[in-house]
C-alpha cells in the first residue's frame, strides 16, 4: 500500500501545514515534498508513467503558492481544500480519459512484467482508478458544500480523510479480491 500512499504525501504535508500555520507555507511544503518526491523517485529508476500524480502535483501547487504569495488574501484561499481534491479527481479522470489510469504505473512497480500486458491487471487498475476519482469527485463536492454552509470544525478534516482512506483500502482489497474470484474460476 505505500507506493499507493506515496504520491499523495504532499498532499497530507499540504493540509497539515496550511491548517497549523498558513497557506503560503502549506503551498510551499506540498510544492518541496512533490519535488523531493520526484527527484529520490526518478533516481531509484521510477518511470515518468509511474509519477502522473506527483506530476500534476506539482503544477497545482506551484499555482497555488504563486496566487497565495501575490495575494495572501485571495478570494480563492478559502476554496483550496475542495480544489485540491478537484484538481485530483481531474487527474484521476483524466488518466481514465486517455486510457492510461494514474494507477497502472504505480501498479506496475509491485508485479513481474509478465502481468502488465494482461487485461485483467489492466482492467483492476482500471477499476481502482476510478474509485479514487468518484473519492476526489465527492470529496470536492463536500467540501466545497461545507465552504458555501459556513460549516465550521472537524468536518471538512473528516471528508478528507475519508477521501484518502477509503479509495486506499479499496486499492489493497480489491486485487486480493479479483486474485481470489479469478483462482475460483474455472478455464473454459
Amino acid at each position: 500500500m505505500s507506493s499507493f500512499v506515496r504520491p499523495f504525501l504532499p498532499w497530507i504535508g499540504y493540509a497539515v501545514v496550511a491548517s497549523v500555520a498558513d497557506w503560503r507555507w502549506g503551498a510551499l511544503a506540498g510544492l518541496v515534498l512533490t519535488a523531493w518526491g520526484l527527484v529520490t523517485a526518478r533516481r531509484a529508476g521510477r518511470g515518468w508513467d509511474a509519477l502522473l500524480i506527483e506530476t500534476c502535483s506539482a503544477g497545482y501547487f506551484a499555482v497555488v503558492l504563486a496566487i497565495a504569495l501575490a495575494d495572501p488574501h485571495s478570494v480563492l484561499r478559502p476554496w483550496t481544500q475542495s480544489a485540491s481534491s478537484g484538481w485530483l479527481a481531474l487527474i484521476a479522470w483524466g488518466s481514465l480519459a486517455v486510457r492510461r489510469p494514474f494507477t497502472l504505473g504505480i501498479a506496475r512497480a509491485s508485479v513481474p512484467a509478465a502481468l502488465w500486458d494482461n487485461p485483467l491487471f489492466r482492467r483492476v487498475n482500471v477499476v481502482i482508478s476510478a474509485v479514487w476519482a468518484v473519492a476526489f469527485t465527492c470529496s470536492a463536492l463536500a467540501l466545497a458544500a461545507l465552504q458555501l454552509s459556513g460549516a465550521p470544525g472537524i468536518a471538512p478534516t473528516l471528508v478528507t480523510i475519508a477521501a484518502f482512506v477509503l479509495p486506499a483500502v479499496f486499492t489493497v482489497r480489491y486485487p486480493d479480491a479479483v486474485r481470489a474470484r479469478a483462482t475460483r474460476q474455472p478455464a473454459v
